[in-house]
């Protein structure tokens, strides 16, 4: 069962998180040349258009274990979660134990490079549905100084497994 999920439980309007999406929009343009949403919009209005997006994106930070920071409505859905559950939970739980480890090299292989735009791998929602992700990109999240501030994901095929 999917969670529904609304606008009035994500807290679209925080300072915080207008300026945490506008790192992960500028970040990704930074490293792979392109927008995830066209731009010409104010910071806020970008920030709602990219939760409403039909793609999947999610990010985490830079704890030890790091900590999911956002998920767009998408990957809310996808993972059966509400905004308070998403971004409590340490990103390594979004994959099974067994593929804990493949996780673990695909990320450090986005540190070194930046970013990466060949993404497979299976995942596991709240209720413990696998699907596998093909095509997406991961890349390294920056700050305005240039300090690294965590790695983001989008996609938009998954198959249920």
């Amino acid at each position: 069962m999917v969670n529904k999920v609304t606008s009035m439980a994500v807290p679209l309007d925080d300072p915080l998180l207008i300026e945490h999406v506008q790192l992960l929009l500028d970040s990704y343009r930074r490293w792979t040349g392109r927008e995830l949403i066209p731009a010409g919009k104010s910071h806020e209005e970008r920030a709602r258009e990219l939760f409403f997006q039909p793609f999947i994106l999610l990010s985490h930070g830079t704890q030890k274990d790091p900590i999911l920071n956002y998920g767009n409505q998408a990957a809310l859905a996808l993972w059966e979660m509400t905004w308070e559950d998403f971004t409590s939970m340490p990103s390594s739980l979004t994959a099974e134990p067994v593929n804990r480890a493949d996780r673990a090299r695909l990320l450090s292989r986005v540190a070194r490079n930046g970013y990466i735009d060949d993404y497979r791998g299976v995942r596991i929602s709240r209720s413990g549905r696998r699907f596998l992700v093909e095509g997406g990109t991961v890349w390294n999240i920056l700050d305005a100084n240039g300090k690294y501030a965590g790695q983001a994901a989008t996609f938009d095929h998954w198959t249920y497994l």
